[in-house]
């Protein structure tokens, strides 16, 4: 089970798709689901990870239709500096305590999750100084050219 997730920075609000795989068939109907659901005039800028399916070349090919799209890819080992992971890690502590004795009750429990947090949508910001953040990404830089 997938749980795509696009977290809106400004108002803290999820769009949310649970699929069966990963595939980029999934991953460009999660980015339509998200073309549909946000105002038009608005340009939306993805934070994403290196996963094959982002750079898939229908990915590509439906990206240059639609121009309001950005995509930012963060570096190999570095996917604390996506904001969606704060997300994560809140729907982990959520569903750790559950038990689930099949995936239709775990999909029922994030799907309940996800209608709580959207009732109530709270923004993630940053806690860190920008220096504190730069200063993270040069020795995460410097420790994985070391480890090639």
């Amino acid at each position: 089970m997938i749980l795509f997730t696009a977290l809106d920075y400004l108002e803290g609000k999820l769009i949310s798709s649970i699929e069966r795989q990963h595939r980029h068939q999934e991953w460009l109907d999660f980015l339509k689901k998200i073309n549909r659901e946000t105002p038009k005039h608005l340009r939306l800028h993805l934070i994403v990870d290196n996963y094959a399916t982002h750079k898939h070349p229908k990915v590509k090919a439906w990206l240059e239709k639609y121009k309001r799209f950005h995509m930012h890819f963060t570096p190999t080992s570095s996917s604390w500096m996506n904001m969606v992971e704060r997300f994560f890690r809140d729907i982990t502590v959520y569903l750790r305590d559950g038990s689930f004795s099949s995936i239709r009750e775990l999909e029922s429990s994030i799907t309940t999750f996800l209608a709580l947090r959207n009732a109530q949508p709270t923004r993630y910001v940053w806690s860190a100084k920008g220096e504190d953040i730069l200063n993270k990404i040069q020795r995460a830089r410097a420790a994985t050219s070391t480890q090639a």
